[in-house]
């Protein structure tokens, strides 16, 4: 069991809409003064998704470059980019996602129901993302819905290596409508799992709307680490909105201290998941690659 909880902020996500959610972040001074907000309250690591001038999801390379400066010149945070993006992105701007040289990017597992759309990971897909962090040093955050994506991970490890530094860290995504069940047996189950992975195999678990407590308990007690955020839930508790994303950090990063695995830091946090110096700043001409 780790000494420290690792805790990953996911405060935007694709789906809200701003109009309904007025606090969540989507314009870039919101996305920095949230990201300040919850490194203070014990975030390492932000899993950014950003949105254009009509608040509306985009994966626009311009602009997520410059979040990823932004980001890095304002807190110390780990800079963290979703190659999901929303549902209907093609494959070819996810892939380019990463040209915008973040140190770690999400690398999710396989096709999934979700809600009443589907979201689309093919294993070639998969493969590229996975080969081209490898070659520009990102480290890959690998999104698990289901408990099959697990087994898709270990055999795409054992066909392609490790991911750059050579440490492996999932994240449990549980409660999506389609997928896993945020529960403490799903948990259990993907432990099982886990362990056929490489030894030292880390894993943060996210619960999506109300599974968000019982995950946040259930991976605390098993040794796992935290994802919060307004992306997951827009709720704090019944009837009660979420004001910020940092409510939603301090809350995880409290229950993380009373368990005795306090908050890590986000040079902890490079240690823990081996992110290499300088990672994500692409070779000549690999950004060229589509």
């Amino acid at each position: 069991m780790s000494a420290g909880t690792l805790i990953t902020v996911a405060p935007t996500g694709a789906e809200a809409d701003k109009a309904e959610v007025p606090a969540l972040p989507v314009t870039p001074d919101e996305l920095v003064a949230t990201a300040k907000d919850c490194q203070a309250a014990g975030a390492g690591i932000i899993h950014v998704h950003i949105r254009d001038d009509d608040a509306r999801p985009t994966l626009d390379l311009g602009r997520l470059r410059d979040t990823v400066a932004a980001l890095r010149t304002a807190t110390d945070l780990v800079v963290q980019l979703s190659t999901g993006g929303a549902v209907t992105d093609a494959e070819t701007d996810r892939l380019r996602v990463l040209d915008a040289a973040p140190e770690m990017a999400s690398c999710t597992m396989g096709t999934v129901n979700f809600g009443d759309e589907v979201f689309s990971n093919r294993w070639d897909l998969i493969v590229a993302l996975h080969t081209r962090m490898q070659e520009r040093g990102v480290v890959p955050e690998y999104e698990i819905f289901d408990l099959g994506h697990l087994w898709s991970l270990q055999r795409l490890l054992e066909r392609y290596g490790l991911p750059a530094g050579g440490h492996v860290h999932v994240d449990l995504v549980m409660g999506v409508p389609g997928g896993m069940p945020g529960t403490a047996a799903a948990l259990v189950a993907c432990q099982a799992a886990l362990r056929a992975l490489p030894e030292g195999t880390t894993y943060s678990a996210t619960g999506i709307g109300r599974t968000t407590l019982p995950v946040m308990l259930a991976s605390l007690s098993a040794g796992g680490h935290l994802r919060v955020g307004m992306e997951d839930t827009l709720s704090y508790a019944r009837r009660q909105p979420v004001e910020s994303n940092a409510q939603l950090v301090s809350r995880a990063a409290e229950l993380a201290r009373i368990a005795q695995r306090p908050p890590l830091t986000a040079h902890e946090v490079r240690q823990l998941l081996r992110i290499p110096p300088g990672s994500g700043v692409p070779s000549t001409g690999i950004g060229q690659q589509q």
